[in-house]
């Protein structure tokens, strides 16, 4: 089994889940975050006075998923979240070693 957590920029949340439930997907968890990579993060204004903003507002997505869908979900979530702008975040792909739903006591991909 593998996780799979992408940090993306929270209007693409919607789009991310209806692509990765269309793949057949059961669940995922969503959280957000704050963060920043690159950008260093962006100066505003607000009443007149300017300030920085340090850290930018990004969604968490992370999804356990048999070995075998690992590229599908990869290239699904990269083509849905992709503005084309910075900032569009990062794809983390890790190994789960072992997984168990606590109701039912299954395990493996049996509880995923």
């Amino acid at each position: 089994m593998k996780m799979v957590m992408a940090i993306i920029k929270p209007f693409k949340l919607d789009e991310v889940r209806d692509a990765l439930t269309d793949l057949g997907l059961q669940g995922l968890t969503a959280t957000e975050v704050k963060g920043f990579g690159r950008q260093k993060g962006h100066t505003e204004i607000y009443r007149g006075a300017e300030y920085e903003v340090s850290y930018l507002p990004k969604v968490k997505v992370e999804v356990v998923i048999e070995d075998h869908l690992t590229d599908q979900v990869v290239e699904t979530i990269t083509k849905t979240a992709n503005t084309d702008k910075i900032g569009d975040g990062k794809i983390f792909v890790t190994e789960v070693y072992s997984a168990l739903r606590i109701r039912t006591g299954e395990t493996g991909s049996d509880a995923i």
